[in-house]
């Protein structure tokens, strides 16, 4: 079968290495992170409704993600046995970072630790650095898997996620009062570049030891799947707008699905 035209266009950008495959795919996500937090320069006050609203599309279009492009196509790659593995794995790892190294919440406040020497912008972009580890991970495993019919379908889906993420960020820092729009939305950009390199290192990682492509898809959606529900939910149902947040995951799990008939 031949490849569809936006696979044939992410190869003439790309190239076939799955290595540079990962790192165009975690330029790309963190591009669409980058317009989310510089929105705020634009819209200076979005309405905490429409964040939860947007937020809970960020978190449907990451569940149904985690299974159409990393949990089915990990159990095609090695069996069931290594991606229950991978998803155990990667949400103890989330959690462990989450209790262990100090951030700080928006909402939620300071966790992980004590941290009296990390001023609280750092305590703030470590947070967001946690929540977007996986992200990165889990494009660059796609690419790594050599499966562009289930990578590009999991870049768009992270990438557009990463709109109304980056500029919830942005929004959370002004809240914070940690400084002035520009600098807000400079800490939103800062906070989702470690998808570039985890991107690089996910597909680096599955070309150099095949064997462990089951675990690793596994792992990224785990990750993910800890991101989704300690993260994100809890955010977004904590000022009253619960309802507007699950109609909103609801429709990133249908745009997420429809994405995967699309490519599929």
């Amino acid at each position: 079968m031949n490849p569809i035209p936006i696979e044939s266009f992410f190869v003439a950008i790309a190239g076939n290495n799955p290595i540079a495959q990962g790192l165009v795919g975690g330029i790309v996500i963190t591009l669409l992170n980058t317009l989310g937090a510089l929105a705020v320069l634009i819209w200076r006050k979005p309405s905490e409704r429409f964040l939860d609203a947007a937020l809970g599309f960020a978190a449907g279009a990451m569940l149904a993600a985690s299974f159409t492009s990393l949990i089915l196509p990990g159990i095609e790659h090695g069996g069931v046995l290594p991606v229950l593995i991978g998803v155990l794995l990667g949400s103890f790892v989330l959690d462990y970072a989450d209790h262990n190294v100090p951030h700080l919440h928006s909402i939620r406040g300071e966790e992980g630790g004590t941290s009296a020497r990390i001023k609280a912008v750092w305590l703030f972009i470590i947070a967001i650095t946690i929540h977007n580890m996986p992200e990165g991970l889990a494009v660059g495993v796609g690419f790594g898997s050599g499966d562009l019919r289930n990578a590009i379908p999991l870049m768009v889906a992270i990438g557009l996620q990463n709109i109304p993420e980056g500029l919830a960020v942005a929004a959370s820092a002004l809240s914070l009062g940690m400084g002035t729009y520009f600098y807000a939305s400079i800490v939103g950009v800062r906070a989702g570049l470690v998808e570039i390199p985890l991107a690089i290192f996910g597909a680096w990682a599955v070309q150099i030891a095949q064997p462990i492509l089951p675990y690793a898809m596994g792992f990224a959606a785990g990750a993910m799947l800890y991101v989704i529900s300690d993260e994100i939910v809890p955010e977004t149902h904590r000022k009253g707008h619960e309802r507007l947040a699950t109609f909103g995951t609801i429709l990133g799990v249908v745009v997420m699905l429809f994405m995967d008939v699309i490519f599929g």
